[in-house]
């Protein structure tokens, strides 16, 4: 079938396998030329088919030879309707992985369930021993609790006072004024954190534990954002930001609880980037079309394969301690949070109208990578060919 983009708002609900492919190879040229990392050999990435975590799985596979398990919730294709873009990006990976010569297998399902974390367990069990890092990446709006059946909803609010700001559309380029009102129950809270904060990190580890999973020195590390003063009231000093304080404390607790292997619990703070989570967040598109500008004209710009491979090599896994920041936070934004960038992105902030983004901004880049979120515009890719939607993921359990 031939497919293209069909746009609602600020998701794609349909994703091109070729133009996933091409990506994810994209991203394993990019990591293979960055040389070997002396890195984990045995890798679980929880969240692994888009974004952060699709790039952490390529980097611990085509940086460090690592056998890699992935675990996801994606659609799978049917006749005539495309499945999710995370289900091709498996695809093409393990496809690739195999070639090589890798260990690579998945499980598609709820991340939250005992359920899945019982399939994962029992995987490792068989097929590799031991697991040396574990990364985990989720990104999700709702999150039923796996022993009392809640269902938690995340909401997108600031604490205490409204928000107000300018955003923009990012299909049209139009700049308008929006607010937002503040969360009124801290039910909302309580319930942003049961989604967004630690407590399923934590299980996963505690299930891995106590099924002697762990290898000795082994490292997990969860993805975290903090962001600039012009986000921050919506979104480290709102209900998001709730969840992350939650989530940097777990990792305190979890490497307390791995102290007889010598484990370790990070966070790392990365770079605002383009996800299908964050187009969905008002002020960060215009945001992030600002810094775009300003961080390629410095020649500073990275996207995900970029940051994580850059996290591997320089943070993670070097000679050195691993440097953390005032609350044992790894800082992989760092570029994003130079003064001079920032002070940058303030001064056009003042002045971005409807007329002048494109002047001031890097629009066109956003939404080339918004596209390329799910297979579209992606360079190389013929799109007037039709292409078989139904890819099967070779690793899937």
């Amino acid at each position: 079938m031939i497919i293209e983009p069909k746009v609602r708002g600020f998701i794609c609900l349909t994703a091109h396998p070729k133009g996933c492919e091409q990506n994810v190879i994209n991203q394993i040229n990019y990591v293979k030329s960055k040389g070997a990392i002396d890195g984990p050999k045995r890798v679980l990435v929880i969240g692994s088919s888009t974004g952060f975590g699709l790039a952490s799985r390529i980097t611990s596979a085509f940086g460090s030879d690592a056998a890699t398990i992935g675990v996801y919730f994606e659609k799978p294709p049917a006749e005539g309707k495309p499945a999710s873009p995370g289900w091709y990006n498996t695809a093409a990976f393990e496809l690739q992985a195999h070639k090589a010569g890798l260990y690579a297998k998945s499980v598609n399902g709820d991340a939250f369930s005992h359920e899945v974390k019982k399939t994962v367990l029992d995987l490792i069990k068989t097929d590799l021993g031991q697991i040396d890092l574990i990364i985990y990446s989720l990104a999700s709006p709702r999150r039923t609790h796996p022993d009392t059946a809640e269902v938690f909803n995340s909401v997108l609010k600031p604490i205490g006072q409204k928000f107000s700001s300018k955003t923009v559309n990012f299909h049209t380029g139009d700049i308008s004024d929006i607010t937002i009102e503040p969360v009124t129950a801290d039910s909302d809270i309580e319930n942003t954190i049961a989604v967004m904060g630690g407590e399923d990190w934590a299980m996963w580890i505690e299930a891995l534990k106590q099924a002697d999973l762990l290898a000795e020195n082994a490292v997990t590390v969860a993805y975290s954002y903090v962001g600039p003063e012009l986000t921050e009231a919506i979104y480290r000093k709102g209900t998001i930001g709730r969840a992350k304080d939650h989530l940097e404390a777990t990792a305190f607790e979890i490497t307390d609880s791995l102290k007889a292997i010598n484990g370790k619990g990070y966070v790392s703070v990365n770079k605002a980037l383009v996800t299908q989570a964050s187009s969905a967040i008002p002020v960060i598109p215009l945001y992030m079309s600002l810094l775009y500008k300003v961080m390629k004209e410095q020649n500073l710009h990275e996207g995900c394969i970029e940051q994580i491979q850059r996290l591997f090599q320089e943070r993670l896994y070097t000679s050195k301690a691993i440097p953390t920041d005032e609350k044992g936070r790894i800082r992989i934004d760092d570029w994003e949070m130079r003064e001079d960038v920032q002070q940058k992105v303030i001064e056009l902030w003042k002045e971005v109208t409807t007329e002048n983004l494109p002047e001031l901004g890097d629009l066109a880049g956003y939404q080339q990578d918004f596209f390329n979120l799910f297979g579209f515009k992606v360079a190389g890719v013929d799109y007037d060919v039709e292409v078989d939607e139904m890819v099967q993921i070779p690793g899937l359990v």
